[in-house]
């Protein structure tokens, strides 16, 4: 954990938000199609369209089209990080001082 730190605090602010950008686009292209392919399966059976390789290409396919729906997904792991980060920032600063 420690190494992953001192990797993005190394980093200029402008670098560093892009790589956490970069990362947090990675999970939700590719990591979270595959966790709704996953639950669905196990809740709503099979994926009408095919397997995975169809939900996945049907994801794609949905953020090329532009469609909402699909680039909240896409986008999610990111701004759930930009949250966190805020809601820590706010508490930072309204935590009373230590003497």
């Amino acid at each position: 954990m420690n190494d992953a730190r001192s990797l993005l605090t190394a980093q200029s602010p402008v670098r560093r938000e892009l790589l956490i950008l970069a990362l947090a686009l990675l999970c939700g292209v590719l990591v979270l199609p595959l966790l709704i392919w996953f639950v669905g399966q196990l809740i709503l059976g099979p994926y009408d369209n095919g397997g995975m390789a169809a939900l996945f290409a049907d994801f794609l396919s949905g953020l090329a089209g532009g469609s909402p729906a699909f680039w909240i997904v896409a986008l999610g792991p990111y701004v759930l990080t930009q949250f966190i980060r805020g809601v820590m920032y706010v508490l930072r600063r309204t935590a009373p001082a230590e003497d």
